[in-house]
């Protein structure tokens, strides 16, 4: 009994380790999120200022879209706003954007002044309502939500080119096939 006590803490530790070993292989950007094949949420949102309107859950309706939620303290969000300036352009796919947390109002319409704006309407979440709505965990994050309202994909991150080629845009063309 004496010697079971010293290999215990060993064992545990052993124990531990497999489970970090198997941790660290996995993807981050692949989590399951409790909010695939479910509604999307009910919100409705402030436009940023300069704008008329904002954005709510009705706007989602009636064509695949992708809900971007972004903020002007992201750096993340920056790199991304490129690609997101090109599929716009191309018209790939609408996008509606959330301002995300603004420290000023005036912040996130200054930002899409200067970077460009790719969003087809923009909603101002300053109190993260939305985000806590559609479950968001960091900026940027993005949400493909089909012809009926109905979010199918979630990436969290910055969508890169190998991303939208690989994963996004495959699943765009596939939803708007339904």
């Amino acid at each position: 009994m004496n010697r079971l006590s010293y290999f215990m803490p060993l064992a545990i530790l052993a124990i531990l380790g497999v489970y970090l070993i198997m941790g660290l292989g996995r993807n981050p950007q692949d989590l399951p999120s409790a909010v695939i094949d479910t509604p999307a949420p009910v919100f409705k949102l402030a436009p940023i200022k300069g704008q008329v309107k904002g954005l709510s859950h009705n706007d989602l309706f009636g064509q695949v879209t992708l809900v971007n939620f972004f903020g002007s303290w992201c750096q993340a969000c920056i790199v991304e706003h490129k690609l997101l300036m090109r599929i716009s352009k191309n018209k790939l796919v609408p996008i509606y954007g959330i301002d995300w947390q603004e420290p000023n109002p005036l912040a996130g319409p200054a930002w899409l002044k200067r970077f460009g704006n790719p969003y087809t309407l923009v909603g101002d979440d300053p109190k993260s309502r939305a985000a806590i709505a559609f479950g968001v965990t960091k900026a940027p994050e993005s949400f493909l939500i089909d012809k009926k309202g109905i979010i199918r994909f979630k990436y969290a991150g910055r969508i890169t080119e190998a991303v939208w080629n690989k994963t996004v845009w495959p699943f765009v063309k596939e939803l708007k096939k339904q």
